[in-house]
This record gives structure tokens, sequence and C-alpha cells, in this order.
């Protein structure tokens, strides 16, 4: 049986090793955040916690239809606004962040679902109202009720290395249709995508996987 004292000299060691791995795994393969707006609904509710799989993005197969989390592109979200008064908590919160322990609160990043990829002609809309691809209309359950697959017309190619993201929640939704004057014209550089969306882990009540949807494949 162990002695007490060894069990003390062990803890700050099993400590270590339990962080280290936390942040390895944060970095290569998987991460935790939660939804602060209601741009996905009702694929995802405000407050939703999910888990994002980084590993598509390593082996750089990021597929039409996939939900994925990416790192604003060029000032798509206002400067963010902290409403925790007392550093202290602040700064510890962001730690466990840092290392996984708590999801990240999605200050600086965004989550869509992929409309178009590199090649891709992405237009709206068809005269039956609908998203086209390549000349193609495209079905989208997903689609907040009551939403049009978009209020907006457009007409746009996707070059190499970009991505055209909307919002499920079509009505409410900030998404590359309304930043098509900036510097990457709406898309978003496959270099900012964090990983995709593979389930919602928190409320239990919302416990479930997230479709990437193979009619848009």
């Amino acid at each position: 049986m162990p002695r007490k004292g060894s069990l003390l000299r062990e803890f700050p060691i099993l400590v270590v090793v339990a962080l280290a791995l936390s942040i390895v795994i944060k970095t290569f393969l998987v991460q935790f955040f939660f939804i602060p707006s209601g741009s996905m609904e009702n694929t995802l509710q405000i407050n939703d916690r999910v888990v994002v799989n980084k590993l598509p993005v390593i082996g750089k197969s990021i597929n039409r239809g996939d939900v994925v989390v990416f790192r604003d592109p060029d000032n798509w979200l206002p400067e963010p606004y902290s409403a925790d008064q007392n550093r202290v908590i602040a700064m510890v919160k962001d730690a466990l962040v840092a290392v996984g322990v708590l999801p990240n609160p999605a200050k600086q990043y965004l989550v869509k679902r992929v409309i178009g990829v590199a090649g891709d002609k992405v237009e709206c809309c068809s005269k039956g109202k609908k998203l086209m691809i390549n000349g193609i209309e495209i079905d989208e359950p997903y689609i907040f009720a009551g939403n049009v697959a978009s209020e907006s017309n457009f007409n746009v190619t996707v070059p190499a290395g970009k991505l055209w993201v909307m919002g499920d929640h079509r009505g409410a939704s900030s998404d590359s249709r309304f930043h098509q004057d900036d510097i990457n014209n709406g898309m978003v550089p496959t270099s900012k995508v964090t990983g995709k969306v593979i389930g919602i882990i928190w409320p239990f009540k919302n416990l479930s996987f997230v479709d990437s949807f193979s009619s848009l494949k």
C-alpha cells in the first residue's frame, strides 16, 4: 500500500501530466466550444456545448455540408466584451479554456455550414427559390423553419483555399453573403478553420451528432 507521503509527492506530477495530455488533445484532436448566438438554429441552439474534431482540417478534408468552427476571417465579429468584472476569475477561466477544461466561449470564433468549396459556383436563387451549386438545385432540410434559402441574391465562384459558408438560420446569420466587400470577398480561408462540429454534448436534452448532409456532397 503506497504511503501518504508518496501520494502527496506524486500528485503534482499527475496534475502536470493531465494538463499536458489535455493540451495535446486540444491542439491536435478535439476542442470544445459553446454556441453564443442563434445563427445555426435549429441545428445548434444558443449555449449548446459542441465538440469539434480537428483531424479533418489536418487532413484537408472539409466538405460541403460540414458544420465548421473558424476564426474570424476579417472583422465579422464586434470587439469581444467580457462580462467578468473580476480579473482573477477571468484569468482562471481563460487558463481553463486554454487547456481544454472549459469550452471556448467563441468570442473570436464563428460557426457556420460549408455551402461551397474550392471550384464551386454558388448562386441564389433558382426559379424554385433554392440555392444552386454548379447549376444544380440543392435541398436544405436544416434551414430554420420559415426561412428561405436567402433573402439576397448572389452568384460567386469559390477560389482555391477558400470556403463559402452560411448559417442554418438564414434570417439571423451574418455569413458569407454579408461580407462580400471584405478582403476575402466573403469567403473563409481554410487556414482559419479550427475543425468540424461532430456533436452536441450539453445540455443532455440536445445530445446528438451533427449531420453533414450528404445532399450537398
